[in-house]
């Protein structure tokens, strides 16, 4: 099968690069012809067609200035150098399927209505609260950064129905799949599929205690800084590791060194496997998220590690943690119970390793690669039958 992944960049940026690009290699590892179409960008990994690829432009945040504003805005409302560019590598590649990721800002739909017009089956992986077609009429829907652009963008893209080219809409979480059929999507189109856990990582942890980490997007809606209240809180016990990069990182490293002097650092972006080395070394994942996660691979990562999860019962996480089996489920916003959480880890690091080795058997039964990829074929077949 041709397959052809489509995503604003290639590089690990966030959940939906590593995905895809995880995706890509065990899709070539079965014989399957894989190619890629994306934004120019010079972390790209270096792939055919990059000729055809368009311009990167800033559109997160958009520029100060008016040209570099309305250029950004553009390009986040409708691509004509997206469109022609994913029209020549169809032409050439002449994919069976288009497994379109993250389009919005970079690409837009644009490459949808290409797609559409050379008849190529179209299925999207969605995966997170951007695009267009999870927003209900009237909502922000807990966007943090909805801006007028963003708004424009959202409104246009409902109204002129540009995700109508997808066949299938893949969701990994079932609270995801749930807002995607609210806000409009037919629900013969919408199907759950967990992501997997890259089984080419770490082994599995046999040490217990080690750090606390959190892993992620430096932004507010992280809840970041919720942790490092709860570190203070601890009284001098634990260390806690934020990895990632964003707005938020000169802000909180200001209040770790304010807050919990010495015991919290903000490591920045860190390459893959340094990454899930130091979840595996870790008592516990903390994911102190206040606005929903769909199903974030850093918990699907810390399973496979043997690592237990700390996590906001927010959208899809509860989906993933089984409070006191796997890990512990508590409100977002709330530092005095997030602290005692990390508390009963710190304190009981036998207990945090058992509940690893639980952890781990669910990355095993229903979190591996080849059942994802089994699954994910069948849903290609169902686009392909249902035609471009």
């Amino acid at each position: 099968m041709r397959i052809l992944h489509v995503n604003r960049f290639l590089y690990h940026q966030w959940d939906a690069e590593s995905y895809l690009l995880a995706l890509a290699d065990l899709q070539r590892g079965r014989g399957e012809r894989v190619a890629f179409f994306a934004a120019r960008h010079p972390d790209n990994i270096a792939v055919p067609y990059e000729e055809h690829f368009p311009k990167y432009i800033p559109t997160d945040p958009l520029p100060r200035g008016p040209v570099g504003r309305l250029r950004g805005t553009g390009r986040m409302l409708w691509s004509s150098s997206a469109r022609r560019g994913i029209g020549k590598v169809i032409e050439d590649f002449r994919p069976d399927v288009a497994h379109v990721h993250a389009i919005y800002h970079q690409l837009s739909p644009s490459v949808l209505s290409a797609l559409r017009a050379a008849r190529v089956p179209t299925v999207m992986t969605v995966h997170d609260y951007r695009p267009a077609c999870l927003q209900e009429p009237g909502r922000r829907n807990g966007m943090p950064d909805a801006g007028l652009a963003v708004s424009l963008e959202t409104w246009l893209h409902r109204r002129l129905r540009a995700y109508e080219p997808v066949r299938r809409f893949i969701c990994p979480s079932r609270f995801l799949a749930e807002r995607l059929t609210r806000a409009g999507a037919q629900p013969g189109r919408v199907r759950v599929l967990d992501h997997f856990a890259d089984g080419a990582g770490p082994p599995p942890k046999t040490e217990a205690g080690g750090p606390l980490v959190c892993v992620g997007r430096l932004g507010p809606e992280k809840g970041f800084d919720v942790a490092i209240t709860a570190m203070g809180m601890l009284r001098g016990i634990g260390e806690l590791v934020i990895v990632g990069d964003g707005p938020a990182r000169s802000a909180l490293e200001r209040m770790a060194d304010e807050v919990a002097p010495g015991r919290v650092r903000v490591a920045g972006r860190l390459p893959q496997p340094e990454m899930s080395e130091l979840i595996r070394s870790a008592t516990a994942l903390v994911v102190p998220s206040r606005s929903p996660e769909n199903q974030p691979l850093a918990i699907l990562r810390a399973f496979a590690c043997g690592v237990p999860v700390i996590g906001t019962a927010l959208g899809g996480v509860p989906e993933l943690i089984v409070d006191g089996a796997t890990g512990r489920l508590i409100p977002p916003d709330d530092p005095l119970l997030l602290s005692s959480a990390m508390l009963a880890l710190l304190q009981n690091p036998r207990e945090a390793l058992a509940m690893g080795l639980a952890c781990r058997e669910v990355a095993r039964r229903r979190f591996s690669a080849e059942g994802h990829l089994t699954a994910l074929r069948e849903v290609y077949s169902e686009a392909i039958k249902e035609g471009g």
